[in-house]
């Protein structure tokens, strides 16, 4: 079957843009209709999202306005807020009242990395989740993950009643050093699992490239959105049965509609234009890191610099897509010192070959990332 479109509430419409829960309910409840219309049912939403009133802006603008057989919810539990066994529960029931639904048609254990595999099996959440299935609560049980391909191949080892796993994977971080998502597909594939896609735009990174770029893509197919290409690559991979997208404008729904209503997979050549955009982009990065590592040996706080380097990047690239990346820096920083933690000894200095003076910039990474946590939910 080919790819299909699913709607992700994370980037909802808003009347106030410094307001996170100040939904244009005018403009998201046509959204959703057009998206129905379309012929498109699957919704994306998360216990956190919109500091925690996604779910209730799905059930306004969709459960409450069209029959449940038209649909299915996704929603998410991650596991770094459980503090005791019982907070499942608590959150589970909450979620599908605030979803305003009796089931869900997919829940995902979210946001996975190591400290939170560590804590969902400290509370059993894969146990808690499987048995929510076999009651008839949920349809299908999955998780997000943003860490390492080698993780992921041990929980997927670990735990193969997972009925599908959500990765980050674009073209832009296919080959990324931080989030590999080359590397983390292919041990998706090898499980034999379907693989929802998340951040195929890379948080709007995508819709707006360099001209030089965008050029490139225009000299490839005049009439294709640069986003399109985006959407495409996902699409094309194979294994993949959902393209998440959080939309908020009504020119956005439909052109990423157009892709997967009559959906044309990449070829080669495409492809190569991709490797080159990448190239572009990357060449506009704010830290000149090359990821060779010669950084990281001598560093006696073990700091991950490559990788926050990584990051830091891609937070200088788009404000939009922060919470997402200081996921995988909390996740990072479960293993390696903090960028903070930096004491200017010069060692990474001295071994770089780019000549990157690695302690100022570990300074501006930690101004963006350290200090700052995920909102828990009340």
């Amino acid at each position: 079957m080919p790819p299909r479109l699913g709607f992700g509430f994370m980037r909802l419409p808003l009347l106030d843009k410094s307001v996170q829960t100040s939904f244009d309910y005018g403009l998201l409840n046509s959204l959703v209709d057009t998206f129905l219309e379309k012929g498109f049912s699957y919704f994306d939403t998360a216990l956190t999202y919109h500091e925690t009133r996604s779910e209730e802006a799905l059930r306004k603008a969709l459960v409450e306005r069209h029959p449940r057989e038209r649909f299915a919810v996704a929603s998410k539990l991650p596991p770094r807020i459980i503090r005791e066994e019982s907070d499942q529960e608590r959150y589970f029931s909450a979620q599908l009242e605030r979803c305003g639904v009796e089931w869900f048609d997919a829940y995902l254990l979210h946001n996975i990395g190591l400290s939170a595999y560590k804590n969902a099996c400290h509370f059993d959440s894969f146990g808690f989740v499987q048995r929510k299935k076999e009651q008839g609560m949920i349809r299908r049980i999955g998780m997000s993950f943003h860490d390492t391909p080698e993780l992921l191949d041990e929980i997927l080892s670990a735990h193969p009643e997972l009925d599908f796993v959500q990765l980050q994977i674009n073209y832009l971080d296919w080959e990324n050093e931080c989030v590999q998502s080359r590397r983390c597909y292919e041990v998706a594939r090898r499980h034999k699992l379907p693989i929802v896609v998340m951040e195929p735009c890379k948080g709007g990174n995508l819709a707006q490239v360099p001209q030089e770029a965008e050029a490139l893509l225009k000299a490839r197919d005049a009439n294709a959105s640069v986003p399109s290409w985006a959407f495409r690559f996902a699409g094309s991979l194979p294994g993949v049965e959902t393209v998440l997208s959080g939309m908020n404008a009504m020119p956005q729904l439909l052109d990423n509609a157009s892709v997967f209503v009559d959906f044309k997979p990449l070829d080669e050549d495409d492809l190569a234009i991709l490797r080159q955009v990448s190239d572009i982009i990357n060449a506009e990065k704010a830290v000149p890191c090359t990821g060779c590592r010669y950084c990281v040996a001598g560093c006696p706080q073990h700091i991950a610099i490559p990788e926050y380097f990584s990051l830091y990047n891609n937070a200088r690239r788009s404000v939009t897509q922060r919470s997402s990346l200081l996921s995988y820096y909390l996740n990072l920083t479960s293993r390696f010192g903090r960028a903070g933690d930096c004491q200017a000894c010069g060692a990474c200095q001295k071994a770089c070959p780019q000549h990157i003076d690695i302690p100022s910039f570990l300074k501006e990474v930690s101004a963006t990332f350290d200090g700052r946590s995920l909102r828990t939910p009340k």
